[in-house]
């Protein structure tokens, strides 16, 4: 990825160029210390005189308006702030009249920013004061008075804090009286910069120190730039958060939200005092020190997906390499590619004002749909269909381009979503809700309606990333979620009913992916390449989940990377420093699942007879348990040295019915209540009773008893036992209160067990017997 610039040959302004700001993702208006205020028209390459400004105003910063309030249009005439040297900002038409010029400060306005919905102005002067103003220029509040001029100032993500520099220090203050002020030095020069990103949450500093630095929202430094040969004097996130442009003498650089550099110009402009990116993030502006307004726009973004590149060469034109016979095609487009992503055998490019579908087997004909009003701010792509983000929804489309669901939620800020906190499968759309961080919306995919009674899914922590896995029926539909601790979690997705079990299956995990063809996991766990084979095992057997992890030492990785794809047994990995890495995962687990999957059990031993691996034998345990075939899962949890569970795989075989088989091995993967909850059903009270006993719920066994009257001499004969072992006396009251009055043979009881176990063997070859004659007829 790299910057296209284009800079006219002479400069349009006489002074230098302090500010500029776009109003459409074609039109930019550019101020500068002459007076004037220019429009450029970037189709026509036009540039025209808006208005001379007084010769007293002197421009520093300017900002529109926000174009969208939440996901509405704005429908009032376009204004923009403008903040001069004179202490004043000045609320200006497009046309270029002054509605209201307001004192503001003492001494220059040296920035002034809307928030994201267009409720309040912020001005930062060289009086060292932060002022809010409201929309038509009424001052609300003075939020801070400090000694040293306030150089930069920016909103937060919700509108609900400012970040501002003060000298070498940066500060975060939150709007709410009272509340925790964030501060520590940034810089070991004066902070010039800030710029703080809504979809990430992460915070840009420049300085006079020559460096630049990226922050997480508590102040934790993320990545510092080495020292630049010249103060940093701009810098702006572009809209998505996925990169940054630094601007400072004769110098444009484009960054990864990591901070590594993707390029370096050196075009000839003086300092750049203001930079500021289209909405679409496609193109970016720069004022300059000599009089120039220079323009550049984002070119040769990659995509791989298997054996293609996608390389984006111009604005509008794309190239795909098959690398396996250097086959090349070039896809041409209407309108500028605004965002594109390549998956599962297709590309799906959206454009300004279209969305395009392309199958990797044929890149001649692409399907061809137009877009709703909007720019497309993220694309997710699963087996059988994709999402598309805009401003205001998102929206299922399968490949065919036919529109399959549209998704609409209370409070939904669709503007601010990425990858980390939007999930797409084949059936299911999960969502990381904004005001509530611990939040996690499930929709279904073909419908667009909240999954289950509506309820979302709520961690107890933040949650910073999730992922659906991408293979499977929807109802074993598994997410995994990274929450603020860094630790994994894995939920599933449709629960009948109860509450989901969220069960924690790694911890210090930075990135995280599922591959494409099994729900295999894969992250990047402390210093170490982690690959969770089976990680739904927890659900069956959790013992066995450490049996399941297969580690690869990280040394060959620099420190913690992030994992980009997992495509096949090829994981893509991106370094701190930019550069890719490939790291491969053996291919038996995959072929495992599928067997699995079609219940292909003697295919499944004899591959992990051929691997000879404890891993594949350990999965092979959890999916046969999970698909209740028990011999296979005997064989398996042998092949481990699981004696205790061979034996108790044997004691399930040998129950006198299926429910009893059944509830046992609920009870093996440690569902109690659903085991108690399946033998009642059935009908079956002395077996849930003993389950209660085997377990010492001695309490629950006795309730069981009196309830249906039947058995409350075995439930006092075991207790009786029990304490009798320990040499303890009997203490509960309820217990005392029936031992008087129930007598305790031992014999009756063993009679009245084999009547119980006998009746139930008869119930089940009746039923057996019943069946087989109803399939005969």
């Amino acid at each position: 990825m790299r910057l296209k610039t284009s800079l006219p040959k002479e400069p349009k302004h006489k002074e230098l160029v302090s500010c500029v700001g776009w109003t459409t993702a074609d039109e930019l208006y550019s101020c500068s210390e002459d007076h004037q205020i220019l429009k450029w028209t970037l189709l026509t390459n036009e540039t025209s005189l808006v208005v001379r400004l007084p010769e007293d105003i002197y421009p520093v910063d300017l900002h529109w308006f926000p174009k969208t309030v939440g996901a509405k249009k704005q429908t009032q005439a376009e204004i923009y702030a403008l903040t001069s040297t004179d202490g004043k900002f000045h609320l200006v038409s497009k046309m270029g009249r002054i509605e209201k010029s307001v004192e503001a400060h003492k001494g220059a306005v040296l920035a002034g920013r809307w928030n994201y919905d267009g409720t309040a102005l912020i001005t930062a002067g060289e009086d060292g004061q932060i002022k809010i103003w409201s929309k038509s220029g009424m001052l609300r509040s003075t939020l801070v008075s400090q000694g040293s001029p306030v150089y930069s100032v920016a909103w937060g993500p919700d509108s609900d804090r400012i970040l501002y520099s003060s000298g070498r220090q940066l500060i975060i203050k939150p709007l709410q009286p009272n509340a925790k002020v964030i501060q520590w030095k940034a810089h070991d020069g004066l902070v010039l910069k800030v710029d703080w990103n809504s979809v990430n949450d992460l915070i840009l500093s420049g300085g006079e120190d020559c460096k630049y630095k990226v922050w997480d929202s508590f102040g934790r430094l993320l990545h510092s730039s080495s020292s630049q040969d010249y103060p940093v004097t701009s810098l702006s996130w572009a809209p998505d958060g996925e990169v940054f442009a630094v601007g400072s003498f004769n110098t444009l650089r484009l960054c990864d939200k990591t901070g590594w550099s993707y390029a370096l110009e050196k075009p000839n402009t003086g300092s750049v005092f203001s930079l500021a990116w289209s909405a679409d993030g496609t193109q970016l502006a720069g004022a300059c020190g000599n009089g120039h307004v220079i323009f550049a726009h984002v070119v040769e973004q990659h995509w791989e997906w298997k054996n293609f590149v996608i390389t984006l060469t111009k604005r509008r034109t794309m190239q795909v390499r098959n690398v396996l016979n250097d086959a090349v095609d070039v896809l041409e487009f209407r309108d500028r590619v605004i965002k594109a992503s390549l998956a599962f055998d297709h590309l799906v490019v959206a454009t300004s004002l279209q969305c395009y579908v392309y199958n990797s087997r044929n890149w001649n004909t692409p399907l061809i749909f137009d877009l709703k009003e909007g720019t497309i701010s993220l694309i997710l792509q699963a087996e059988k269909h994709f999402l598309l983000v805009d401003g205001s929804g998102l929206y299922t489309y399968s490949y065919e381009g036919r529109l399959i669901s549209t998704l609409k939620f209370p409070g939904m800020r669709a503007d601010i979503l990425n990858a980390q906190t939007a999930s797409l499968s084949n059936d299911t759309i999960a969502i990381r809700d904004k005001t509530d961080e611990k939040v996690i919306f499930l929709f279904d995919a073909m419908t667009g309606r909240p999954i289950g009674e509506g309820k979302p899914l709520t961690h107890k922590l933040e949650v910073l990333e999730i992922a659906l896995d991408q293979c499977g029926p929807s109802t074993e539909r598994k997410i995994a979620l990274i929450d603020k601790n860094r630790d994994l979690y894995l939920t599933s997705v449709r629960h009948l009913g109860r509450e989901p079990k969220i069960c924690k299956i790694g911890s210090m995990v930075h990135s995280m992916a599922w591959n494409d063809t099994a729900n295999i996991l894969c992250g990047i766990q402390d210093d170490q390449f982690t690959v969770w084979y089976y990680p739904s095992v927890v659900f069956t057997d959790k013992e066995l989940l450490p049996k399941t992890i297969y580690t690869k030492d990280g040394s060959e990785f620099a420190r913690a990377p992030h994992i980009l794809s997992y495509v096949g047994a090829k994981v893509t990995l991106r370094q701190r420093d930019g550069s890719l890495v490939y790291s491969s995962v053996p291919i038996y687990p995959a072929l495992l699942h599928e067997y699995s999957a079609s219940a292909r059990w003697e295919d499944a031993l004899r591959l992990c007879r051929f691997a000879k691996d404890q891993h594949l034998w350990a999965c092979l345990a959890g999916m046969a348990m999970a698909n209740r075939d028990l011999n296979t899962a005997e064989m398996a949890y042998a092949a481990i040295k699981e004696l205790p569970r061979v034996q108790y795989i044997n004691f399930i075989k040998e129950q006198p019915s299926k429910d009893s088989s059944l509830a046992h091995m609920l009870m093996f993967s440690g569902h109690v209540q659903e085991a108690e909850a399946t033998l009642l059903q059935a009908g079956l009270i002395y077996q849930a009773i003993q389950v209660n006993i085997d377990l010492f719920n001695w309490n629950r066994a006795l309730e069981l008893a009196v309830k249906h009257k039947t058995h409350v001499d075995t439930v006092l004969a075991y207790r009786e036992k029990f304490l009798q072992k320990f040499g303890r006396k009997e203490t509960n009251k309820r217990f005392l209160q029936y031992s008087e009055g129930v007598e305790v043979d031992w014999e009756k009881i063993q009679a009245k067990i084999e009547m119980e176990l006998s009746k139930e063997r008869e119930k089940a070859a009746n039923t057996t017997v019943r069946s087989s004659v109803a399939s005969r007829h």
